[in-house]
């Protein structure tokens, strides 16, 4: 069973900066993981993701302020955030997806992890 658990998240002033980190068991870390962050309206939107190079893909709202990245040896996916505005105040979740045998992803996500709370004052 994939297992996710997310953490670093907390209050924090607007131009601030958190690290928010995803530890995965049962699962290799890299391609096919991503970042979500659900705001009072409920809607869980995809901000950043490691794609099938190890880059990172982010939403435009997030780009140049949002880093994903990646340790194999602590097996985790971390977002580091920096610049925080009130705008990033959400729960903030990771999810993976099924990977084939060639490493491609599947629609399917089979994890998530539970929320991790991000708080931004003015």
């Amino acid at each position: 069973q994939v297992q996710l658990v997310a953490s670093g998240g907390g209050s924090v002033q607007a131009g601030g900066s958190l690290r928010l980190s995803c530890a995965a068991s049962g699962y290799a870390v890299g391609a096919c993981m991503t970042w979500f962050w659900q705001g009072p309206g409920l809607e869980c939107v995809e901000v950043a993701s490691i794609g099938r190079f190890g880059q990172g893909i982010y939403a435009d709202s997030v780009k140049g302020r949002f880093t994903i990245t990646q340790s194999n040896a602590a097996n985790t996916v971390d977002l580091h955030i920096k610049s925080l505005k009130p705008e990033d105040t959400a729960m903030y979740f990771c999810a993976a997806r099924e990977r084939s045998a060639t490493y491609e992803c599947q629609s399917q996500y089979i994890a998530w992890s539970q929320g991790t709370q991000v708080t931004v004052s003015s």
